[in-house]
């Protein structure tokens, strides 16, 4: 059995490549996205009871990838699920389970992400961990929800080096607070708009005063695609020359045509059922394409959602003595009308999702080739360029 080794190294000297807890989150250099504030970690963990679990795989410069894991709750999800949705921006990629979540509109399972060809590995161990938990030797059925992008670049992908205690191990991690971001987990060997990518988070408060009450939308991402990279409307990618179709306008460097995936995963504290949830699904996308995405041909884009409000969960219940559960459930959740804060809220928390996933990532070596993260220095000179900083 192959040993996987937990590393992180430091590539190169230059500012770009310091390590992950040394470079910024977009915050922390001025860049504020939208109106609303973050949660305390500006994290998809501010939405209460929602855990995020990382492991990553490497193995000297062949082995670049990994798993993240998003737990809704902490207890059983398959007897306490939540209402979940899915919307696919472009289909060119592979989510496990979106069958069941678009016909069921619940989740029963963890989410996983982790690398193209690891997902088949990762459903199956995942499975295996949840039937083997106590109350649930009579269940017969179950739909474990793994995405991923596609990190062929940065890893030995074919090796599909994903197995069944790495799954354990993930489930295991996770936790509140604070989210590991940038080249770690299922971001390990992503890269986006031609630097590294990888995992990103970030939040946003809903106010008193809106007519909605006090709620909090939380936003993990897996960036590993491509476009014209711009932040809070400044144009990096084009001053800096790397973008999509660059190499052939003769104008800098770029990522081809901009291929490549991204998976959005939305979390909530607001009562929302599955219809609504699939309208919130559906504004992250306005996130992604501030940022200069524009879902290429051979992109995976696939945004989930799902609430953790007490009153829309249904309770997968086992009666005692033969008989039925009640026919009529009933739930409390806001009205359609009365979404449009959480719209705004998905959109700037995914912009900033991943902007955290471009600053925060670290270089990683393939094979003697090197992907490095986006340039500070310069990154920063545009910005201020284009008056997209807050002083």
């Amino acid at each position: 059995m192959r040993t996987f080794l937990f590393i992180c190294v430091l590539l190169t000297s230059d500012v770009s490549a310091m390590p992950a807890q040394d470079r910024p989150r977009a915050r922390d250099i001025g860049l504020r996205v939208g109106i609303f504030q973050p949660g305390s970690h500006n994290a998809i963990t501010d939405v209460p009871g929602v855990l995020v679990g990382s492991l990553t795989l490497r193995d000297g410069d062949s082995i670049a990838t990994g798993l993240t894991a998003i737990l809704p709750h902490a207890g059983n999800l398959y007897r306490d699920r939540v209402p979940a949705a899915v919307h696919v921006l472009n289909g060119y990629g592979k989510m496990l389970g979106i069958a069941q979540v678009l016909e069921l509109g619940e989740l029963e399972t963890p989410i996983l992400l982790t690398c193209t060809l690891c997902v088949w590995r990762a459903a199956d161990a995942l499975v295996a961990h949840l039937l083997a938990h106590p109350g649930m030797e009579a269940v017969r059925s179950i739909n474990p929800v793994v995405a991923e992008t596609n990190d062929g670049r940065l890893n030995d992908i074919r090796s599909r080096p994903v197995l069944p205690e790495h799954v354990g191990s993930v489930l295991a991690s996770a936790r509140g607070g604070a989210v590991e971001e940038g080249s770690v987990g299922a971001g390990t060997g992503t890269i986006a708009f031609g630097w590294k990518g990888g995992i990103g988070t970030s939040s946003r408060r809903i106010p008193r005063g809106l007519g909605i009450g006090e709620h909090t939308v939380g936003v993990l991402v897996q960036s590993n695609f491509g476009g014209i990279l711009t932040m809070n409307g400044a144009p990096v990618g084009r001053e800096l020359g790397r973008y999509s179709f660059a190499d052939r306008l003769e104008t800098g460097s770029g990522d081809a045509d901009g291929r490549g995936s991204i998976i959005i995963v939305i979390a909530t504290d607001a009562p929302l059922d599955a219809f609504a949830l699939e309208t919130l699904a559906r504004r992250a996308t306005m996130g992604l394409a501030r940022t200069g995405s524009f879902s290429s041909f051979g992109s995976g884009d696939f945004i989930i959602a799902f609430s953790t409000a007490e009153s829309v969960r249904r309770r997968n219940v086992v009666v005692a003595d033969g008989q039925e559960p009640a026919p009529v459930a009933t739930t409390t959740q806001l009205r359609q009308d009365r979404l449009s804060p959480l719209y705004e809220a998905v959109v700037e928390a995914t912009e900033e999702a991943i902007y955290n996933s471009l600053l925060r990532a670290t270089s990683i070596r393939y094979r003697g080739a090197i992907v490095e993260p986006i340039p500070l220095d310069r990154t920063l000179e545009v910005l201020r360029k284009y008056n997209a900083l807050t002083p």
